[in-house]
């Protein structure tokens, strides 16, 4: 089996490159795990994890690999329907708040044949500041880019339709997963994963389900998975407070 790394309002800056190491904590911002309880993550300390907390979303980076373990979202339909973000800022940064040697570069994702893909995509950030920071390579991990493109912006796309019918806080966490040896990008060795998911948590009906998706140019969304179905995949437990009452029901 493939091997996973896979404030009150966010206080990140509205320019996270210019900062300095720093510790951070989801205590910050809880907001964004269902019953504020974050993922509970095998081993976590050999991925050297740091939780990093921005506007509208949560990472937690592994300085191993420098890209997300996880990233976490709450999305709404009164969230969605107030965008306020403005046109697409396209401005891709390294994240000052991890040390150097702990995380991508904007170097290396350049001539990789990789595209920079989101994981808290642009499409869900309802202000400017929110925009901006979900350029940070804290977000991202090498992605090819007909996957970024098509079937991975559906499955985006669709996790939104669902968020705006919804009836309440639909949560959402989309992460990596990576072979045993995973290849690798740029000089700062940027693992590029074997696989994508991002689990969908409906917080009103408790049903949650999961799109699974091969990291290649070939691969096409197919049916998702189930709750306990990722969690056998990844060995995560993504909602650990929660109860999970259904299955799929996108």
């Amino acid at each position: 089996m493939s091997r996973l790394l896979q404030v009150p309002e966010s206080k990140a800056p509205a320019d996270a490159s210019r900062g300095t190491a720093q510790p951070t904590d989801f205590r910050a911002c809880s907001q964004f795990f269902a019953n504020g309880a974050p993922p509970v993550v095998p081993n976590v300390q050999q991925f050297k994890p740091r939780e990093l907390c921005y506007d509208a979303f949560a990472v937690l980076h592994s300085g191993s690999s420098k890209t997300p373990v996880f990233v976490a979202e709450r999305l709404s339909r009164a969230q969605l329907e107030n965008d306020k973000s403005g046109k697409r800022s396209d401005k891709f940064f390294a994240d000052g708040r991890l040390p150097r040697g702990e995380r991508a570069e904007l170097d290396d994702y350049k001539h990789s044949g990789y595209s920079r893909g989101h994981l808290a995509p642009a499409g869900n950030m309802s202000t400017p500041q929110a925009m901006a920071q979900s350029f940070s390579l804290a977000n991202m991990v090498p992605q090819t880019p007909k996957n970024n493109q098509k079937p991975w912006n559906g499955i985006e796309q669709a996790t939104r339709k669902y968020a705006l019918r919804a009836k309440g806080d639909v949560y959402v966490i989309t992460g990596p997963v990576f072979d045993g040896t995973p290849k690798t990008i740029g000089d700062n060795r940027v693992w590029v994963p074997k696989y994508l998911y991002k689990l969908v948590y409906d917080a009103t009906t408790g049903h949650a389900w999961a799109h699974w998706i091969e990291n290649n140019d070939e691969s096409r969304a197919g049916k998702p998975i189930s709750y306990a179905e990722l969690v056998r995949r990844t060995g995560i437990e993504f909602l650990p407070k929660a109860k999970i009452t259904g299955p799929a029901d996108e």
